[in-house]
């Protein structure tokens, strides 16, 4: 909402040297947003002048254009000449080309002489051209930036103006005026006029506020402006009561009259164009009371106007010349012909006010706030108007803002006013809010005297009255917003300013943190993200297709999902059963834009309903549902463990001289996996496993020792890959961090060192080749006792020498003691003993 500084000031007492910086200073105390500041001053400098054209000579061109040369007064007659400097003749009189041709000898005209800056940073300066030297410009209205207009120049009479010559053009067109831009919140839909700002600006300075609606006298009615009547207008979302209709009557005026150039001034100011005059006024008195009108040629209206509902198939073509489908939601203005206006959106073309217009029916109605905007929204028509109903206008408004626009157009456009009105529909009753004394108190955390209290909500307009312990408030009819004692407690505070509420600096109990689940799962994040990889976020919202590959490791396995009753898209209906659709779209997004080596990786819940979906009934409120109705709705929430993945694509590093770079396999998702359970203090198994999402012949099945299943890591199916379009052998992993962090310890106790030697041996084994070489490692582990600190496989052999069917599985194995060096007879006992357990499960034989 622009606030032209000139205009605030006829209703509040902005001082004489306020700035649209200051005013907008004030109104951010109170809860307004400043959002810019508009001078057109600022790019229309210098002498702008008004002028008198005393001579106009064609010259036709070469080019074929016909330019005219013109001697033109900028000072009045005998009068000296102030202005000096390059180009101004002392005489008063310009020689200027014009290439326009809508003026004649004797004209008043806006000349822009040379130190002149026009909008754009256009200069102005003496310059020959088609054989003079133009001292000047005469100006068109795009060229001043007030219109768009560019036909030809602006001639002074067409608004009506006969001003001296030399006049300041600037102060003449209201180009000296400043406007503050503020962001109006929808709950402070009040503050989209004049009215609702300067009442505001008086709360936050205390100055006095003059109510715009307050001067206008009603009509001495003698009978209806027009037969009218309200039908079927209850409002169909809510609200309080139904549409109500004003309208009052000018005759014999002059539609064709140009608006008065201070009444343009203040639209364009506003950010409203100007138009022609009836508009110009229906926009001026919607801006300074908050009211949308609507003006109806009344020679064009027949019988009785009736607001009512659409009907099926009902059609209407608007000022914009669109032939509309209306909607039975639709509210509509109607005569005896059919539809003539849709409510607070837009007229009918039949109606419109035009040139000839002689007699004009001005309606000021008000409507329901939600169908007004279910009609904006279906016949994509916003408007200020709409703007304005949607948020709430004031009701009590109505028939003084019909009786302002009569005022108006009696003024600029001749004419009289008609003794009549209208006046029909429902008034419902103001809201009363019940308000006990100590409420504000007790809601913000400081005390309200009796005085703060009435004294503010009378600021605001209403009415209050004592009663045993608090107060009945009567909110204003122009705030539709408060209708609460929460809400009146926060226009208390809002006035009496936030900055009153004593600031406490709350004392942190003793004894609190993270919890262990907290720690551990920060623990988890901190590790991965040490180790190179990014924490990224992903939607939760994933499609039936993903979760039923992601979702479970069998093929066509039954994966019951969280079915979305509102998505945002119905490509992405369904809650996640995994996190890696996620990473797979942010990895996708990141490639698309030349990110190529990711390593992502993210925590976060995962739906998993099983049987009971939601509850059958809501429980009412106000009143604490027993044990076994909380326990209902505990059933229906599905079971949501947090889970950690991971997605690496690419390199390990980037490609750099001397360097060359190694590509994130199979093993590196293992690496994480196990550096999670590191972290968690938990002893994983890691072993062969299959996943219908990952390569069938290089996915791990991560186990805790009990033989729990926490997760999947490898490398992703290679259809999977090509039909999300990643790079080929991309990893990932998806460990269940709940199951993980059940099985860790309450406290990780760290391994001594030992300051003895280890004793190393290798041993390669001959098995069949169905044997995994995980579950040979674990016989090892398990026959070498407490002496083995750590064994691993380093080779894989098949070939020569071993014979066909079987491999041989090389390991290392290093032992050690906490208390003495081991002799070599130690170690290979304790090797041998490993050995004859493989044999035993595996039927291993050492080579």
């Amino acid at each position: 909402m622009r606030i032209p500084l000139s205009w605030l000031r006829e209703f509040a007492a902005v001082p004489a040297d306020a700035t649209a910086e200051d005013v907008m200073a004030e109104l951010v105390k109170v809860g307004l947003e400043e959002e810019d500041v508009h001078r057109p001053s600022d790019e229309l400098t210098g002498p702008v002048v008004v002028g008198q054209v005393l001579t106009r000579v064609e010259e036709p061109q070469s080019n074929g254009k016909t330019i005219n040369w013109c001697t033109v007064r900028v000072v009045p007659e005998g009068a000296e000449q102030t202005l000096t400097g390059d180009g101004i003749d002392p005489s008063g009189v310009q020689g200027i080309v014009c290439g326009a041709h809508n003026f004649v000898v004797g004209d008043k005209v806006v000349v822009t002489l040379p130190g002149a800056v026009l909008p754009g940073n256009f200069r102005i300066s003496p310059r020959k051209t088609y054989g003079h030297v133009s001292a000047g410009m005469i100006a068109s209205v795009r060229e001043l930036g007030i219109g768009e207009d560019h036909d030809g120049i602006l001639v002074l009479s067409t608004l009506g103006l006969d001003p001296e010559v030399g006049t300041d053009a600037l102060d003449l067109l209201g180009l000296h005026d400043e406007a503050a831009e503020i962001n109006v919140t929808p709950d402070r839909g009040y503050c989209f006029s004049i009215r609702g700002v300067a009442r505001e600006y008086a709360h936050a300075t205390g100055t006095a506020f003059t109510d715009p609606a307050s001067p206008v006298p009603a009509p001495a009615a003698q009978g209806p402006a027009c037969p009218a009547r309200p039908e079927d207008t209850a409002p169909i979302y809510g609200g309080p009561g139904g549409a109500s209709f004003a309208a009052r009557a000018a005759r014999g005026g002059d539609a064709a009259r140009p608006p008065p150039p201070w009444l343009a001034a203040r639209l364009r100011l506003a950010g409203i164009r100007s138009i022609s005059l009836v508009v110009d006024i229906s926009n001026y008195v919607m801006l300074e009371l908050g009211q949308p009108l609507h003006f109806y040629d009344l020679d064009t209206l027949a019988g009785e106007i009736v607001v009512r509902r659409a009907t099926a198939g009902e059609t209407l073509r608007t000022l914009d010349d669109k032939v509309r489908t209306l909607d039975p939601e639709d509210l509509l203005i109607t005569d005896d012909s059919g539809p003539i206006g849709i409510a607070g959106g837009m007229g009918g073309a039949a109606t419109e006010v035009t040139d000839t217009t002689k007699d004009v029916l001005i309606e000021a109605a008000h409507f329901e706030e939600v169908g007004i905007g279910r009609s904006r929204r279906r016949h994509r028509l916003p408007s200020e108007a709409s703007k304005r109903f949607e948020r709430g206008v004031d009701r009590d408004v109505a028939d003084i803002a019909a009786q302002r626009a009569v005022e108006l157009l009696v003024e600029l456009a001749g004419g009289t006013a008609d003794t009549t009105s209208t006046d029909v529909g429902e008034t419902p009753e103001a809201r009363v809010v019940e308000l006990p004394a100590d409420f504000p108190a007790r809601l913000i955390g400081r005390d309200f005297s009796t005085g703060e209290i009435t004294g503010t909500l009378t600021d605001l307009g209403a009415s209050v009255e004592s009663t045993d312990g608090g107060f009945r408030v009567t909110v204003p009819s122009w705030r539709t917003d408060l209708e609460t004692r929460e809400d009146l407690t926060e226009e208390i505070i809002r006035l009496l300013g936030y900055g009153t509420i004593p600031s406490t600096l709350p004392v942190a109990p003793p004894g609190r943190g993270l919890t262990r689940l907290q720690q551990q799962r920060r623990r988890l994040v901190n590790a991965l993200a040490s180790a190179g990889l990014t924490e990224v976020l992903a939607y939760p919202f994933v499609s039936g297709r993903a979760n039923a590959t992601f979702g479970t490791p069998e093929e066509g396995a039954d994966a019951p999902a969280v079915t979305l009753a509102n998505p945002l898209s119905a490509e992405f209906g369904q809650l996640r059963r995994s996190l890696l659709p996620g990473l797979v779209e942010l990895a996708k997004r990141n490639h698309s834009r030349g990110f190529r080596d990711l390593a992502l990786f993210e925590a976060g819940t995962v739906f998993l309903p099983e049987g009971q979906l939601g509850s059958e009934s809501i429980p009412p409120l106000g009143i604490r549902p027993d044990d076994d109705v909380l326990d209902g709705l505990d059933a229906g929430i599905p079971h949501q463990p947090y889970t950690v993945a991971a997605l690496f694509t690419g390199h390990e590093v980037a490609a750099s001289a001397g360097t060359t770079p190694r590509a994130w396999d199979w093993a590196d998702a293992v690496d994480a996996v196990r550096l999670m359970a590191e972290t968690a203090g938990v002893d994983v198994v890691v072993r062969q496993g299959t996943h219908q999402a990952f390569h069938p012949g290089r996915t791990a099945q991560v186990e805790l020792r009990s033989g729990e299943v926490l997760g999947y890591a490898g490398e992703l199916h290679p259809k999977l890959i090509a039909a999300q379009d990643l790079p080929a052998r991309t990893v990932a992993l998806e460990l269940d961090a709940d199951l993980l962090l059940d099985a860790a310890a309450d406290v990780i106790v760290a391994r001594p060192l030992s300051t003895y030697p280890p004793a190393t041996q290798d041993v390669a084994l001959v098995v069949p080749d169905a044997v995994v070489a995980g579950d040979v490692l674990e016989a090892l582990r398990e026959g070498a006792g407490d002496l083995l600190e750590e064994v691993g496989l380093f080779d894989v052999y098949a070939g020569q020498g071993i014979d066909e069917g079987h491999k041989s599985l090389a390991f290392a194995l290093r032992f050690r003691a906490p208390d003495r060096t081991l002799t070599a007879d130690e170690a290979s006992a304790a090797r041998d003993a490993a050995v004859d357990l493989a044999a035993e499960r595996f039927g291993a034989v050492q080579r």
